[in-house]
C-alpha cells in the first residue's frame, strides 16, 4: 500500500498560484511547498508543472532548484519528476558517480514491471541522448557489464506460468555457480536476465527446498566481487522487493552520517506504491517506527518532506 493519499478535488491552477506565492519575494515558504507537492500524486504533479509553466512562463522545477538547497532540494527535485524521468535521473547519477553504486541499476531493472522499465529507457534516451544500455556498458566491464546490460535490456514475460522442471534444473545451475564463485557466470546471467519473475521465484524456492538455505546466503562473503554483489541484489529485488527496500532503509539509517540519497530514493520511488508495507516491515524488523528513525536522523525541511511522504503531516 502507498503512504501518499492524494486529494481527488485539487485544482492545478490553484496549486500553481499557491506555489508562486510560496517562492516569490524574499525567502521561500518551504512548508507551503511541502504541503502542496507532497500531497499530490504523479499525475497531479505533472498537471501542476504544466499549469505553472502556462501561468508564469517558467519551469517549476528550475524555480524550486534556485529557491531550495541541500538534501531538501535534491529530494523535492526527484519527487516532482515524472516516475520514468526520475528513474532515468537516478540511473544516470549512479553511472556518473565514482562510488559505482550499481545496485541502483539492478534495483530499477528488477523491481519495475516490463512496461515501466521500457518507459525509463525512453526517458533516459530523451534526457541524455544515449541509451541506458550504452552508458551502463561504457562504465562497466567483464561479467558485471554482461549482467547489468542483460538486466536493463530485458523485457520479461509478465505471466504467472511456472515450469517446475526448469525451476529444478536452473536451481541446480545456480547452486553450482554459487558454490564455485569463479565459474558459470554466463549461466547465472542468462537465468537472471531472461526468465519471468514468477519463474525465478519458483527457482529460488526450489533452491531453498533442495539445499535448506536461501540462495542469497552463500553469495556474500569476503571473496564476493561486484558481480556477485549485483547478483545478490537482483535476487533479493526479484524475490521480495519490499524486504529488500526495508534493508536499504535499515542500512542507510544505521550508517554513521545517514545516507540521504538512499533514504530519498526509497521514499520518492515507493511513496505512491508500497511504502506503507515497507514501513510495517521496518517496524517488525527493528522494533522502531520508521517515522521515529527518520525524525531522529534528519532535520528541517528535509525531515518534514520525508514525514509528509510517510503520511505523518
Amino acid at each position: 500500500m502507498a503512504t501518499l493519499i492524494a486529494p481527488s478535488n485539487h485544482s492545478p491552477q490553484e496549486d500553481a498560484e499557491a506555489l508562486r506565492d510560496a517562492v516569490k519575494g524574499w525567502g521561500t515558504d518551504e512548508k507551503a511547498v511541502i504541503a502542496i507537492l507532497c500531497h499530490r500524486n504523479a499525475y497531479q504533479r505533472q498537471q501542476i508543472r504544466k499549469a505553472y509553466q502556462d501561468l508564469h512562463g517558467e519551469d517549476l522545477i528550475k524555480r524550486l532548484e534556485s529557491e531550495l538547497s541541500g538534501d531538501f532540494e535534491r529530494g523535492m527535485y526527484r519527487w516532482i519528476l515524472e516516475p520514468a524521468e526520475r528513474y532515468a535521473l537516478l540511473a544516470n547519477v549512479v553511472i556518473r558517480n565514482a562510488n559505482k553504486d550499481y545496485h541502483v541499476i539492478v534495483e530499477i531493472s528488477c523491481v519495475l514491471e516490463p512496461e515501466e522499465l521500457l518507459a525509463v529507457k525512453r526517458a533516459y534516451q530523451n534526457r541524455y541522448k544515449h541509451s541506458l544500455e550504452e552508458d551502463v556498458a561504457a562504465h562497466t566491464s567483464g561479467h558485471l557489464r554482461q549482467l547489468l546490460v542483460g538486466l536493463v535490456s530485458t523485457f520479461r514475460y509478465g505471466g504467472d506460468e511456472i515450469n517446475a522442471r526448469l525451476a529444478k534444473n536452473e536451481a541446480d545451475i545456480l547452486h553450482e555457480a554459487i558454490k564455485d564463485k569463479k565459474n558459470n557466470h554466463e549461466e547465472v546471467i542468462r537465468v537472471l536476465s531472461t526468465r519471468s519473475k514468477t519463474q525465478l521465484v519458483a527457482t529460488f524456492n526450489r533452491y531453498r527446498d533442495e539445499h535448506g538455505i536461501s540462495i542469497t546466503k552463500k553469495l556474500l562473503d569476503e571473496g564476493s566481487d561486484d558481480f556477485l554483489k549485483a547478483v545478490h541484489v537482483a535476487i533479493r529485488c526479484i524475490n521480495d522487493h519490499k524486504k529488500y527496500y526495508e534493508k536499504v532503509l535499515r542500512n542507510v539509517i544505521k550508517r554513521v552520517g545517514t545516507d540521504e540519497d538512499g533514504l530519498t530514493r526509497v521514499f520518492v520511488t515507493r511513496a505512491e506504491k508500497d511504502l506503507k508495507d515497507i514501513q510495517e516491515l521496518y517496524y517488525k524488523r527493528n522494533s522502531v517506527q520508521l517515522e521515529d528513525a527518520v525524525a531522529r536522523e534528519t532535520s528541517g525541511d528535509y525531515k518534514r518532506m520525508l514525514l509528509t511522504l510517510l503520511g505523518k503531516h
